[in-house]
């Protein structure tokens, strides 16, 4: 382990103990933390993890060390979080899940980030393939009020599909390819009129559908920008995109 990298365990990282693994869909695995600092922590709902996977393999590359999975449950009484990492790309990421094991060390730190749960509109919609799923489950579930909220939630293979923690599945399912743009465009269409009073739309996951719907909403329908969320999660061409 390099001298950097022994100085961030000390003291950037906070440090966690996988005490929960479980394979919960053809390729999501669903990874339990525990640690002291996760009851010490402001959470608001949105907020991600940088979770050092790749510290102490020095067949990683430094710039590969570090991956950020939103947190998908958190239960700061008694110091666990729940995150939910998908294999399909095959990245070290997705080799970390497959080949970690409960009782192993971890290190982490908090982002915060813009993509957070904000409970001003009436009516939601979130739209997201299977990256971007554990994080709208999330703000979905932490609205509070009487709130109308539509979904479009695709992915090219239906088996990857997870429910929520709660069991359930409050979301929209769609078989569709990554970069299925217009079929998605056509499905906002359809779903907007159902829609009312104050409206706010949260896209994630791949940032070519996060550009097409942002410009979309902003430059077609004239939405506000304080009404549009965006987080692309992953992006094709590059490597280590949150």
């Amino acid at each position: 382990m390099s001298l950097l990298e022994s100085l961030l365990k000390k003291v950037v990282l906070d440090e966690a103990i996988i005490v929960i693994k479980e394979k919960i869909s053809e390729s999501v695995y669903r990874i339990r933390l525990k640690s002291e600092s996760i009851k010490k922590v402001e959470f608001t709902s949105g907020y991600f993890l940088r979770l050092g996977i790749g510290i102490g393999n020095e067949n990683v590359a430094f710039k590969d060390k570090v991956r950020s999975y939103s947190v998908w449950n958190i239960n700061q009484a008694e110091g666990w979080l729940d995150l939910a990492i998908a294999t399909e790309s095959n990245g070290i990421g997705s080799k970390w899940v497959i080949n970690c094991n409960v009782g192993e060390h971890v290190y982490f730190k908090w982002k915060k980030g813009n993509f957070l749960l904000d409970n001003s509109a009436d009516s939601y919609l979130m739209v997201g393939d299977l990256s971007a799923l554990s994080h709208l489950y999330i703000l979905n579930r932490n609205l509070t009020g009487s709130k109308h909220v539509e979904s479009i939630i695709y992915s090219k293979n239906t088996s990857d599909f997870f429910n929520d923690v709660d069991g359930l599945r409050p979301f929209n399912f769609y078989n569709l390819e990554q970069n299925s743009i217009s079929e998605i465009l056509n499905l906002v269409k359809e779903t907007l009129p159902k829609l009312k009073g104050k409206k706010k739309v949260y896209i994630a996951g791949d940032s070519r559908v996060c550009i097409a719907l942002n410009q979309y909403f902003r430059k077609e329908l004239n939405w506000d920008t304080k009404q549009i969320k965006t987080k692309p999660f992953w992006n094709p061409d590059k490597k280590g995109l949150e």
